[in-house]
This record gives structure tokens, sequence and C-alpha cells, in this order.
């Protein structure tokens, strides 16, 4: 968490600064766990200022920004990062902001008191983290291709085939649950999609990749792009603990709508006859119905 839904109604957030120029790059100082910065904070600030902003990507669970060197800045979340355009409601928790064209030059400097006493300074861009977990990289195209290319991050989970699906996992000996969160074979899915997939799909969760036929396949693939579609639709999932918040400060909806997912004990929506079990899988939980995923 946050996973492909939430990464991409981030970016869906942020695409305003499409066009405009960083004129102030502030980390607040914080005695929290510090986040990783690639290059350290005050080379990145340099290499920052100045640029514009050409495109905003997603890479799996990660946001890519284009600047207008070829460069990228690549925003990792990981387990409690939010990129947001609007100031969050806990400030002890802001690890960098980024200032847009729109302020004057003058107003840079005083950014930094902005961001502490609460009043927003112009178009920004908010980077929050809880647990201090994610990572801020400034890469060089080819920098990029290494971190995010094809031998590292696989095919982005909205846009693999059924094809394509099967024949990267399909002589697995993993369980397929597991399989579906490894990055490297399809990208942007987590611990919560999975589950939802799995259910949508009638699939076991511990069934091994290669013992799925071609027709199953298919139904993880269909299943995968419409969950994910539908958690885009609903602007991702908030969880019990509160932690996930997209712009406006507004909980995700998509939680409203699971099926299975930390629903353990309560009656499947779907067939109305069997209640939802839990089991761990790589020290994960995993939801299931027992009755529609045979």
């Amino acid at each position: 968490m946050p996973e492909l839904p939430e990464v991409e109604t981030m970016r869906r957030a942020i695409l305003p600064a499409i066009g405009h120029r960083i004129v102030a790059v502030v980390a607040p100082r914080s005695g929290l766990r510090p986040i990783t910065f690639q290059p350290h904070l005050p080379k990145l600030r340099r290499r920052l200022l100045g640029r514009t902003v050409r495109g905003i990507d997603r890479c799996g669970k990660r946001l890519v920004l284009e600047l207008d060197d070829a460069s990228r800045l690549v925003i990792e979340p990981r387990m409690t990062g939010l990129v947001l355009p609007d100031e969050p409601l806990d400030h002890a928790h802001i690890r960098l902001v980024i200032h847009l064209a729109g302020q004057l030059a003058g107003e840079a400097k005083a950014a930094k008191h902005r961001v502490q006493d609460g009043h927003r300074a112009g178009c920004s861009i908010y980077y929050w983290d809880q647990r201090g977990l994610g990572a801020v990289r400034l890469l060089s195209l080819s920098q990029f291709w290494q971190l995010c290319g094809p031998a590292r991050i696989g095919p982005d989970a909205l846009e693999i085939s059924a094809a394509e699906l099967q024949q990267r996992l399909g002589h697995s000996r993993r369980q397929v649950k597991v399989a579906l969160m490894d990055q490297q074979a399809v990208a942007g899915i987590g611990n919560i999609y999975a589950s939802e997939i799995l259910h949508r799909a009638g699939v076991h969760p511990a069934v091994p990749c290669c013992r799925l036929d071609d027709v199953q396949w298919l139904a993880i693939q269909k299943a995968m792009r419409s969950v994910l579609h539908d958690a885009i639709r609903c602007g991702g999932s908030t969880l019990r603990d509160g932690t996930y918040r997209r712009s406006g400060r507004q909980e995700g909806g998509f939680q409203q709508h699971h099926q299975v997912y930390d629903r353990e004990g309560q009656l499947c929506l779907r067939c109305r006859q069997a209640r939802i079990a839990r089991f761990v899988q790589g020290q994960r939980s995993t939801y299931f119905c027992p009755n529609c995923q045979k």
C-alpha cells in the first residue's frame, strides 16, 4: 500500500504541474526517520531548480516526473507515502515540497515558512510519508532505464495481455497470488488487489501458476483490468489505519467495494453461501471465498 490504483490517483491529481517550472525544493527539518534521497538533498535541490516538468507518468507503483533536461524524478511511496497537490492534514510527516512557477522569485525563500505555518505557496507537489520508507531519486535517462526498465519491472497490470501474463508466469510453481505480486513479472499489484482480482476471477490464491489453464489466465487478466479500473474510479482504497488520502484530503472509496479483502468471517457478497476466510502467504494476509474459489 499504496498500489497501482492509489499511485495512479496521485498521478492524475498532480497532472496540472505539467509545463510548470520548479522554483523551490523544500525538505522540512524533522527528527523522524529520513527517506532516501538520490542524490543527497543539496545536490538534488540544485539539479531540480529551474527545471520544467514535461510529463508525469507512472511506472508500476512509482511516480515519474519527466523534466526538460530528459532526467526523471522518480518518487516511490512504498508503504505509507503520498504525493499530493495540496497540504496533508499532518504536517509532521511532510518530507519534500516542490514549488512550481506561479510564485514570484522572491517567494521561494519564504516557502519553508509557509510549509511550517500551513499556508500554501502557489502550485506545489507535496510528498508525505508517515514511516519514512519511501524514496525520491533524480535519475538520468540511462539510470532510469536501469532502475525502471523491462529488466527490472514487468509490464503494467493495466496493459498486460492474457497471453503475456501466462507466458511470464504460467510455468512457475509459485502460488498464483504470490506470483501476481512479483513486480518483475507484472507491475502494480500488491496484497489488496491480488486478493480482489483472484476472487473476481474465481481462482484460489494458493493454486500453483503451472496448474492454471488458458481459460483461468484469461479470467485473471480480465479481472485484473476490471478491478484496477474500478479502484481508480473510486480513488483507491483507504484502509482502517486511515493513512491513504487523495487530493482534497479525501479518503479513497474502493474499500467500500472490497469483496474479500479484510472481510474475514463475513458472508461472501457474491455467492451468499460461504464466509470469507484468511490465511498467510509470503507473510501477508490473503482473503478468499472457499465456495467461489475452490
